[in-house]
């Protein structure tokens, strides 16, 4: 496991090359000013659309205890928005998007997530790293530990950078980083 984390580490920070070039902007949102475009009655299930960069919202929805976000003005028909972790979880109110110089668009997204292990464990913060294609497609990419690995959003940040040109949303799975195993996300 340790030469595993090592080893996507070291990965991640050499192909990480330019990222000094790439900047980051960051939003936060307030769940109880965003608006709500869908509702279930039956199941509680609700979906919000919230302001996050100009022209580029962002969907979040929750169900059974569990979040799910899609970004841009398809969010709700990306597969990031049916994703999530396993666990019961709720997500932080600030995201940060990774933009290349020039562009208007993101490329990626890290959001925190924070994770109910039942009664007997303690919650665990898990970064997720999202790939967003454009105004049409996202997907997560990476999902990092975030009170295990040290300096845990450097390392989002490298990952989002090193991985989104080449990562598949059809093809690849999201990466484990640190502890983060289905089980413990």
């Amino acid at each position: 496991m340790t030469v595993w984390l090592g080893f996507a580490l070291w990965t991640i920070g050499v192909a990480g090359g330019s990222a000094q070039e790439i900047s980051s902007v960051y939003v936060e949102f307030n769940l109880d000013r965003c608006v709500i475009v869908d509702k279930i009655e039956e199941t509680g299930s609700i979906v919000q659309r919230c302001k996050a960069l100009d022209g580029f919202p962002i969907f979040i929805a929750e169900d059974d205890l569990r979040f799910f976000v899609g970004y841009g003005p398809n969010g709700r028909k990306q597969k990031a928005f049916s994703q999530t972790l396993p666990q019961f979880n709720s997500i932080h109110t600030k995201i940060e998007f990774r933009i290349r110089p020039g562009a208007r668009q993101p490329f990626a997204a890290i959001l925190r997530y924070f994770t109910d292990n039942g009664d007997d464990k303690p919650r665990r913060q898990v970064l997720v790293v999202t790939k967003i294609a454009g105004r049409d497609d996202a997907c997560h990419m990476a999902y990092i530990d975030a009170l295990a690995i040290p300096d845990a959003n450097g390392v989002a940040q490298k990952a989002a950078d090193a991985m989104a040109g080449s990562f598949d949303c059809v093809r690849d799975q999201a990466k484990d980083i640190g502890a983060v195993g289905p089980d413990n996300r």
